[in-house]
């Protein structure tokens, strides 16, 4: 059975899946369809994308990044206040 399935919202479809989960008569996972290099890859270049971005950014750069998200956060929470 997968990690989470999706639970029905019926309370008898879902008191006779949990029976069969109980009993062992669950429905078999299906078989995953991802490639597992792939996966591990896909991985590999999450951890380490904002560090490489960071490195190869100037100190300029960076700055100038800062300085739009810190805007970006003030702008965003003084728009429901008017004066």
């Amino acid at each position: 059975m997968a990690k989470n399935p999706k639970r029905p919202r019926d309370p008898n479809v879902l008191g006779k899946l949990i029976v069969d989960i109980a009993t062992g008569n669950a429905p078999p996972e299906p078989p995953t369809t991802k490639n597992p290099a792939a996966v591990e890859l896909g991985r590999l270049g999450g951890l380490k994308g904002g560090k490489a971005r960071a490195a190869s950014l100037t100190k300029k750069q960076r700055s100038e990044i800062a300085k739009k998200a810190a805007k970006a956060r003030w702008t965003k929470a003084d728009s429901g206040v008017k004066e």
